[in-house]
């Protein structure tokens, strides 16, 4: 058992409690990729702060296990069939863009097909579903857009081009999204946490293991909290209780904004 975890998770519960469980009663909120790591994390903070949450996963069997969990709603889409979702319309006031993939190789030896479906899920879809949206937001008069960026969305790292430049690529929309939004009470914001411990960062970890030729321990001390201040990896509840609060009325004056998670590896 990591006490650091622990006391940390204990941290988030209490700071997203903080918000009150009426908080966001009588909201819509859409998470995608919501059925495991931060975005079930965040599908669990926003129901408990009253919102009524669709789960969006690919995984079928795991949105409807978590829709049931917090009296939610699952959708079941693949959203790299980004053609499918050109005509879609959501009603919802809260988007939650957090759905992808990691693939760590160096550029001369990436598949393009795989860089191709990296921004497809990470940049076209939430292109598309924030399209989607913004009319019925723009009708109400009130919107939240979070985009679960990246460290990696403000800075770079090697053998990682897809996901550096879909994340960069999605700060620019989340920015665009910002200025457009604002005179009809939709804000859009990016939350750039470093690494989080979810399944994406332990495969993540295997990968760089095998690139770099050492063991699992030494790519979590050597390469993922090299940069960053506080020595240890982020629980989603930390980045799901961010979410929150700019989900809420209290963040009506934040948007355009990138919010880093990161233990103060940009601080530097």
């Amino acid at each position: 058992m990591d006490p650091h975890h622990d006391a940390a998770e204990q941290a988030a519960r209490r700071r997203a409690a903080s918000m009150g469980p009426d908080a966001l009663v009588g909201r819509r909120a859409l998470v995608t990729g919501g059925a495991s790591g931060i975005g079930a994390a965040c599908v669990r903070a926003l129901a408990a702060s009253g919102a009524q949450v669709t789960v969006c996963d690919r995984d079928a069997d795991g949105a409807e296990a978590l829709a049931g969990e917090v009296g939610g709603a699952a959708w079941s889409v693949d959203l790299a069939d980004t053609a499918a979702l050109e005509d879609l319309s959501l009603d919802t006031d809260i988007l939650v863009h957090n759905a992808g993939i990691q693939r760590v190789a160096p550029i001369h030896e990436y598949e393009p097909e795989t860089w191709r479906f990296i921004h497809r899920l990470m940049v076209e879809s939430p292109f598309l579903l924030t399209r989607a949206a913004l009319a019925g937001m723009y009708e109400r008069g009130f919107g939240r857009i979070i985009n679960l960026s990246s460290v990696h969305g403000l800075r770079a790292s090697a053998y990682k081009s897809a996901y550096v430049s879909a994340k960069h690529a999605l700060e620019g929309l989340s920015k665009v999204t910002a200025l457009e939004g604002a005179p009809h009470g939709v804000t859009s914001n990016c939350i750039n946490p470093a690494y989080v411990r979810t399944p994406l960062v332990e495969k993540q970890i295997a990968d760089q293991a095998r690139i770099h030729g050492i063991g699992e321990d030494e790519v979590v001390e050597q390469i993922m909290l090299t940069e960053a201040a506080v020595k240890r990896l982020i629980t989603p509840e930390e980045v799901a209780s961010l979410a929150v609060w700019l989900a809420s009325d209290a963040a009506g004056m934040v948007t355009g904004a990138s919010y880093t998670l990161d233990g103060g590896w940009t601080a530097s």
